[in-house]
């Protein structure tokens, strides 16, 4: 997972859900795409592991307005954000336990 250097904040608002209280993981996902559901298991399980930590899904095709903001080109794409909704690391396709666990100890 790379760092995400230009420290945009995002609120719980603007994606549909509460952030987590420790931190937050934002996966964009699409319909017909595999990764994102193995990507779903891992992340859910991490965030269920960590307490303090919350998974979202967002449908990219239907927060395009995010999509473009934020950059994403694919899915998945995977945000860590801080409490305070500060993305700290980003990655493009499906990523490792271990490495998810990793960028969260920046955030947390």
């Amino acid at each position: 997972m790379r760092v995400h250097d230009e420290g945009q904040r995002l609120a719980g608002a603007e994606l549909g859900a509460e952030l987590g209280e420790r931190a937050t993981l934002v996966q964009f996902s699409s319909a017909f795409c595999a990764p994102c559901r193995a990507t779903r298991r891992v992340l859910g399980e991490v965030a269920a592991m960590v307490p303090g930590v919350r998974h979202l899904e967002i449908d990219a095709e239907a927060r395009l307005d995010l999509v473009r903001r934020l950059g994403v080109l694919r899915t998945p794409t995977v945000l860590v954000l801080d409490a305070g909704g500060r993305v700290v690391r980003r990655a493009a396709g499906q990523p490792r336990k271990a490495d998810v666990i990793a960028a969260l100890g920046e955030a947390v």
